[in-house]
């Protein structure tokens, strides 16, 4: 039975369990308060595309650091750096959360390939879904690592690469800095800094 509700039943019951009826439903032109029941309709359409919607992430950077956490069991630079490269991949590609499909190559100079769970944490693509993975080849000579995210609706694709210089920047910043400090650290400095980024034809 829940399964036949339609989207706009499912505003409706929105509606009932937030209380409102159709005389509270109100819009504005020109400064002047209407209430027409075009209006209601209106704004009761205008709820159900928003419904529709995918929802982009919202998080602070207190929330992204407790994610960090959570999901990896620590917070540092290079989880920072992961949310960065993810939530910039997120933007330059106009995509949605788990619309985005990433092959991650760590250096052979990186400890760990943890900038993917940082990746992973800004885009929602998970291993589960089979839209990331750790490759079991390394990343060439001369970088930290480097990041391939392929939009699945697009096929456009980035190529992040993180040069091998911005491991001690990375470093200290672990050594120096605690959670918020080490995400603010990576968020502000520059681009170039930390990693290039190529489209991919």
């Amino acid at each position: 039975m829940i399964k036949g509700i339609n989207t706009l039943s499912w505003v409706a019951i929105l509606c009932g369990i937030l209380g409102f009826n159709g005389s509270q439903i109100a819009t504005a032109t020109n400064g002047v308060l209407r209430d027409s029941a075009q209006d209601k309709f209106t704004l009761l359409n205008d709820h159900q595309q928003l419904a529709l919607q995918p929802t982009r992430s919202t998080e602070t950077p207190d929330q992204w650091v407790e994610l960090g956490r959570r999901v990896h069991g620590g917070f540092g630079s290079y989880i920072a750096l992961g949310i960065r490269i993810g939530l910039d991949a997120m933007q330059r590609l106009d995509a949605d959360p788990r619309t985005l499909d990433i092959t991650y190559y760590s250096g052979a100079i990186a400890p760990c390939p943890c900038v993917a769970d940082g990746i992973m944490i800004a885009t929602t693509s998970t291993p589960g879904q089979n839209l990331l993975r750790v490759a079991t080849t390394t990343s060439p000579e001369g970088t930290f690592g480097v990041a391939e995210v392929r939009n699945r609706t697009t096929e456009e694709t980035l190529h992040y690469t993180i040069s091998a210089t911005a491991r001690a920047q990375l470093d200290d910043w672990n050594q120096n800095t605690t959670g918020r400090q080490r995400y603010n650290a990576v968020m502000n400095a520059s681009e170039e800094t930390l990693f290039s980024v190529e489209v991919i034809p």
